[in-house]
């Protein structure tokens, strides 16, 4: 991947929760939400982001199935389908989830794309659901397909939706304090005395709006981390549900397989799931920014037994 598509990706990843955090940011200065702080204290100021930052990460668990299946256009296999293919991959992903002690089968469902992948969302472990695409079931074996199959499931048990929803409200809930208080402490500097008699505001708005833009950057490159912690766990119980072999083959066969190509334009429709796919690239630098870590390394650690 060079590094016009890797900016893109990184770009794409970051410009949703900026987006988010900026609407809130407005949505409020209109409204004149910040009179209703008790002035002086931080602790209200922190109660407050922390409420409206985890009410965004919320929304988007909480719309994350049905957002999956519109802007990846993924359609839901219904579990009576007399189509053999179909039937064997509902069948699969219920038996794997049996074996995970899920308390409710997920959806099952198949989007078109030459992309070679599968992903797993929904807000909680009942409400889940699993999709792959087309390009993943025509290029890999049955076998290879258990053991992506078994990766979700286990995002799926292990809660990894709402475990990045909550690491993704705790950073969208500093991003808003920080840059707040900065923005206040700056304008403060800034302003003449007369300036501040007069309470302008717009100098401290302007600032709280750039401070969250490097906030938020700064702040993904945590999620990230955290994402690829999840990814090789995920590894790990794709292993135990599936077997090693049938794990392994199958991030081997995604090494093979992955066209970054496709894989650039594919995440500029669907970078929201991007953190629970079955792979992803990154390199250098950016790779601080990259949502699961090299296969390569995803494979080693499964060979040795250290995930």
């Amino acid at each position: 991947m060079n590094i016009m598509q890797m900016t893109k990706r990184i770009f794409l990843l970051l410009v949703v929760n900026i987006l988010v955090m900026t609407t809130i940011t407005v949505v409020l200065g209109l409204l004149g939400a910040g009179h209703y702080l008790p002035q002086g204290r931080l602790s209200g100021l922190a109660v407050f982001c922390l409420v409206w930052g985890f009410g965004g990460a919320f929304i988007s668990l909480g719309l994350s199935r049905l957002m999956a299946k519109w802007m990846m256009g993924v359609q839901v296999i219904p579990p009576d389908t007399r189509e053999p293919a179909l039937q064997e991959l509902v069948e699969t992903v219920h038996q794997l989830a049996r074996s995970a002690g899920l308390p409710k089968l997920p959806e099952v469902g198949i989007y078109e794309s030459e992309e070679v992948n599968a992903f797993a969302t929904g807000p909680t472990k009942s409400r889940a659901l699993v999709a792959v695409s087309t390009g993943l079931l025509n290029r890999m074996g049955s076998r290879e397909v258990e053991g992506v199959l078994a990766h979700e499931v286990t995002h799926i048990a292990n809660g990894d939706m709402v475990t990045m929803t909550l690491i993704q409200g705790i950073i969208n809930a500093f991003v808003m304090f920080l840059s707040r208080v900065l923005a206040f402490v700056i304008s403060q500097a800034m302003r003449s005395r007369d300036d501040r008699d007069s309470g302008g505001g717009w100098l401290q708005f302007a600032l709280v709006m750039v401070l969250q833009i490097v906030f938020s950057i700064l702040g993904s490159i945590v999620v990230c981390w955290f994402s690829r912690q999840r990814e090789f766990r995920a590894d790990a119980g794709g292993a135990r549900l599936a077997g090693r072999e049938n794990m392994t083959n199958a991030l081997r066969a995604l090494g093979r397989l992955h066209n970054p190509e496709v894989a650039a334009a594919e995440a500029q429709h669907a970078q929201a799931f991007q953190s629970l796919k079955i792979s992803g690239q990154g390199g250098g630098f950016l790779s601080l920014f990259a949502t699961h870590p090299p296969i390569e390394e995803r494979i080693a650690r499964l060979e040795q037994g250290t995930v």
